[in-house]
């Protein structure tokens, strides 16, 4: 069958991508799943740094891919072995398990071996790529290549949902919150009444703090240099919103010893480095940014053992969509995590480029494409 999505055939556009076009809406050939895959139709996918971390440079893939990695989708039809069917409605998360590595034996499925190299590679994790232009093979996005009508993922890549969720907000659990949220809940273990301070609001950091509101951190102070995030946040619970000219004086005002939590979303190097410093004694920095490889971190070595610091990496927000994205999409329901205050607007998959510009400026939190 055909499928039209965004492919990226080179990295490194110029700005603004209204003009340039890096991802050009394109017809492919799709093959059916195969054994213990899905054949899904994209309902809605939320547009992520991650993706403009492709289009950049910033996170080098192999080209041609087709983006998308957040989205919420319908089963179209399932390969043999499949334990979905046909009518279930699915979030795509973008890191799957193969429930049978190291990792994955652990507890740890989001440091599964397989999964990482097929994402990488820009497979699925059976194996191999199901689309093709012109004959030749082109590449995944992080196993689910959402900015798409049609897509076919390893149903380890899908997490069944109730039918009843509006598809663009329901698309929000599989990237911004599943790694915000999880930030908090899984990385930082944040207990009621412990200070957090998260740098960066966007579609992540913005979750995060939804996910410290939910916990009872106290005070939660967020930094952004964006005035209109700022302010979503005040709305959204934290104590204090303020400008990264000016983090570290409302920090020590509200907690002179720095913050027991401190959670950056910037991806950047001397963000994190901030954080850090900005952690109290015996407190936790989680970074969930993905910088540039080349962006070096630089801290006072002795302040790991000194202070009793601990810094954590956290990827996708060291979760198990099939554990987790139920649990958020719960506490949705019960409107502890205002998600779809997340959501800046809903618009057609043709105006992708134009939605980059958007996001690399900072004027959208989580915008929605739909096909």
């Amino acid at each position: 069958m055909k499928t039209t999505a965004a492919v990226l055939a080179a990295m490194g556009a110029a700005q603004p991508y209204a003009d340039t076009r890096p991802l050009a809406m394109t017809a492919l050939a799709l093959d059916p799943p195969g054994p213990r895959e899905l054949l899904v139709r994209i309902e809605a996918a939320g547009l992520c740094h991650s993706d403009l971390s492709v289009v950049n440079g910033d996170r080098p893939r192999p080209l041609p891919m087709a983006l998308g990695h957040e989205a919420c989708a319908t089963v179209v039809a399932a390969g043999p072995g499949a334990r979905l069917a046909e009518g279930d409605r699915v979030v795509l998360a973008f890191l799957p398990a193969c429930g049978a590595c190291a990792a994955c034996a652990a507890g740890t499925p989001w440091l599964c071996a397989p999964a990482a190299a097929a994402n990488g590679k820009g497979e699925l994790l059976g194996g191999g790529r199901r689309l093709r232009l012109d004959g030749a093979e082109v590449h995944h996005h992080l196993g689910c290549s959402a900015f798409a009508d049609f897509a076919v993922v390893d149903e380890r890549s899908a997490v069944k949902i109730d039918p009843d969720i509006a598809p663009e907000i329901a698309a929000l659990f599989g990237c911004a919150v599943l790694t915000g949220v999880g930030a908090v809940f899984n990385s930082a273990l944040l207990r009621p009444g412990e200070s957090v301070a998260i740098w960066g609001l966007g579609g992540v950091g913005l979750a995060a703090l939804l996910g410290a509101v939910a916990a009872g951190g106290e005070p939660v102070v967020a930094i952004d240099p964006v005035a209109e995030k700022r302010a979503l946040a005040l709305e959204l619970g934290a104590r204090t919103a303020v400008h990264p000219d000016d983090a570290e004086a409302a920090i020590r005002a509200l907690v002179p010893g720095g913050m027991d939590v401190a959670i950056e979303s910037v991806g950047k190097g001397a963000v994190l480095a901030e954080a850090y410093r900005l952690t109290a004694r015996g407190g936790r920095t989680v970074t969930v940014g993905l910088p540039n490889p080349a962006d070096p971190l630089t801290i006072p070595a002795v302040s790991l053992v000194a202070e009793a610091k601990t810094l954590i990496g956290s990827y996708m927000g060291a979760s198990v969509p099939a554990r987790d994205i139920p649990r958020y999409i719960a506490l949705w329901r019960a409107g502890r995590l205002p998600v779809e205050r997340l959501l800046s607007c809903v618009r057609p998959m043709g105006e992708i480029n134009a939605a980059l510009d958007d996001l690399a400026s900072g004027a959208a939190v989580r915008q929605v494409l739909l096909p």
